[in-house]
């Protein structure tokens, strides 16, 4: 079941193990679970630490991996190969005895949590955003008894996934009931289930000379740079990684000729925890306001201090604002073809956006599903050339140009998409099970206040040095009127915006 690099690089891991394993498998005779039992053995004989036995589980094929004795409260339906293979490998190192890497107020509010959770989270291999659930649901279940969570491959239990009208991942459900959909944190994980970090973890908080808002390549690259000026830098920070985290193939970074969204933001993290900053995830900012000082308000009613603020929120993928939109998000509308796209294999699909991010999205799309369709409000696709080429050169994409999307239409998912031609104004329905909306981007800057000057885009305006019109408040990266949003462009008007701010600090 696994090749000789990945068994040597599992190897290296397995010498890791703190304490003894055990796979408690539920086998059947069927395909699916003799590749269950031979991947399970095949792990199993690398090491003396790790036994396999059988059992009688929910789901054929399954397995939990317990320690020695007792329960961990994680179970696998389905093998934990692609993306889910780190899952897999760090669900060992747990279960047998190394911490998990998080924080330690976060530990506490999983291990105060006194209620019997069951979470099953159903994923795909190929997606990306699926192992950030699975791992955190699994410490959860690791550090709390009352927790347990199961992993379901979407691949292998098809019917589940349409029985339950599964049409994104992750999806996770709590007791049987949908609970959350989508890329989620540990900490936004807890908060869901045991509610905001307590206003003590914010008692000892000093004034910041400067607080960056956002966890981006900008605020990562903003953090990194005060830090090193030896000024007291702090983050709050959503989600830690931005925009990048929906992004699979990076070619263009330079110095680095291939990357992986995720993969970069981890590396980004943890150079941003090699500094003096202080790092507080799962926070989310509703209000800022320049007083003698500049005052950071958190939805939670924390009101944070600092000399100077750094905006650098990034930007969502823009709505297209149809009825039908918000009624099928996640029910047969996606953003991700990477994370989505093996749900909807064998069905029609509609991609919405002509530009680069829709058309790679096609391509992507076009090997797994029936046929796709490409719909451009404009006349003519914005991709670059090359990627229209490859377009072309696809039996089972149709492009349709001068489309104005009407409605998306269905029952419990998406069944039709309505559009007018332009050009003749008729208007025309598709048949079809998903639509992937890729349409570029709008600045996270809705909840700013009208003191900061935006542009009509709603992009803050900054001069040369990351300066807004207010003093002491800068801003970085794709929420600000930057000409380009590239990762790269982030990064430096990250670094910008931080010079700018200890200018202005030592200048004051």
């Amino acid at each position: 079941m696994l090749d000789n690099e990945t068994k040597a690089q599992l190897a290296q891991y397995l010498e890791l193990l703190e304490g003894d394993i055990q796979f408690l498998a539920s086998l059947g005779t069927d395909e699916n679970s003799k590749k269950t039992g031979e991947f399970l053995n095949e792990v199993a004989a690398m090491s003396d630490k790790i036994t396999v036995a059988v059992a009688d589980l929910p789901r054929t094929p399954s397995f939990e991996v317990n320690p020695a004795t007792g329960k961990s409260g994680i179970t696998f339906a389905g093998l934990p190969l692609g993306h889910e293979f780190t899952s897999f490998i760090l669900a060992l190192l747990q279960v047998a005895g190394r911490p998990p890497k998080i924080e330690p107020e976060v530990a506490a509010q999983i291990k105060a949590i006194n209620q019997e959770l069951h979470f099953e989270t159903y994923v795909s291999l190929t997606c990306h955003n699926c192992p950030d659930v699975v791992q955190a649901l699994n410490i959860m279940a690791v550090l709390n008894p009352k927790i347990s969570h199961t992993m379901i491959e979407g691949g292998m239990y098809q019917a589940e996934v349409e029985e339950k009208k599964v049409m994104a991942v992750p999806t996770v459900f709590l007791g049987g009931e949908e609970f959350a959909s989508g890329r989620m944190t540990i900490e936004q994980l807890v908060e869901k289930v045991a509610g905001p970090l307590d206003a003590s973890a914010f008692a000892d908080k000093d004034v910041f000379d400067v607080l960056v808002v956002g966890g981006g390549p900008a605020g990562a690259s903003s953090a990194i740079y005060a830090a090193r000026k030896g000024i007291k830098t702090g983050m709050v920070v959503d989600t830690f990684g931005g925009q990048v985290m929906e992004t699979l193939g990076i070619e263009n970074l330079i110095g680095t000729p291939y990357t992986e969204g995720p993969k970069l933001m981890a590396q980004v993290e943890e150079h941003v925890k090699q500094y003096d900053v202080d790092l507080m995830k799962g926070q989310r900012v509703q209000d800022i306001r320049k007083t003698d000082l500049v005052e950071v308000e958190l939805a939670n009613g924390i009101v944070l201090q600092t000399r100077t603020a750094i905006l650098a929120t990034g930007a969502h993928w823009r709505d297209i604002n149809v009825p039908g939109e918000k009624e099928f998000k996640n029910k047969g509308i996606a953003y991700c073809p990477h994370c989505d796209g093996p749900l909807f294999a064998g069905k029609e699909i509609a991609v919405i956006g002509g530009g680069n991010s829709g058309i790679e999205a096609a391509i992507d799309l076009a090997n797994l599903a029936k046929h796709v369709y490409v719909l451009e409000f404009l006349p003519e696709l914005k991709a670059d050339q090359v990627l229209q080429t490859k377009l072309a050169s696809l039996s089972n994409v149709t492009v349709i140009t001068n489309a104005q999307t009407n409605e998306i239409s269905g029952g419990d998912q998406v069944e039709a998409l309505n559009y007018t031609d332009r050009t003749t104004q008729e208007s025309h329905t598709l048949a079809v099970s998903g639509v992937f909306i890729l349409i570029g981007l709008m600045p996270n800057t809705e909840w700013l206040p009208e003191t900061i000057e935006k542009n009509p885009r709603g992009e803050i305006v900054v001069d040369g040095h990351g300066a807004t019109n207010v003093p002491g408040i800068f801003a970085a990266g794709d929420c600000t009127s930057s000409a380009y949003k590239q990762i790269i462009i982030s990064m430096g008007s990250g670094a910008t915006a931080a010079l700018g701010a200890f200018d202005y600090l030592i200048r004051e």
